[in-house]
């Protein structure tokens, strides 16, 4: 166990560090979805957890529920997908050094 397990326990714990990094950088992330032309909008969490609605008067129509339903599910959608292409894992977990550890 020479510099090979040396450098395999610095990497993994660089490995650790950023990870954590990430996570509060993901907790402290809020991205909003919309449809129907800003009819509906949904803010999300970075842990994708739902944090505000809003609803348009113009869009609350008794006679057509289903309608507010679909947009409400599209504005979570863009939401969640913004959350997605927006969160720093997905640019951090390219930058690590996972090729040298043995499970890479």
């Amino acid at each position: 166990m020479g510099s090979g397990y040396s450098k395999m326990k610095k990497q993994a714990r660089q490995f650790q560090e950023q990870m954590s990094k990430m996570q509060e950088e993901m907790e402290k992330m809020e991205v909003t979805g919309s449809a129907g032309n800003g009819l509906v909008e949904v803010t999300l969490s970075g842990e994708n957890k739902l944090k505000k609605l809003k609803i348009k008067p113009e869009c609350v129509d008794p006679d057509d529920i289903e309608g507010l339903e679909d947009l409400i599910t599209a504005a979570f959608n863009d939401a969640s997908s913004k959350l997605q292409e927006n969160s720093p894992g997905s640019s951090m977990l390219d930058s690590l050094p996972l090729g040298n550890l043995p499970f890479g």
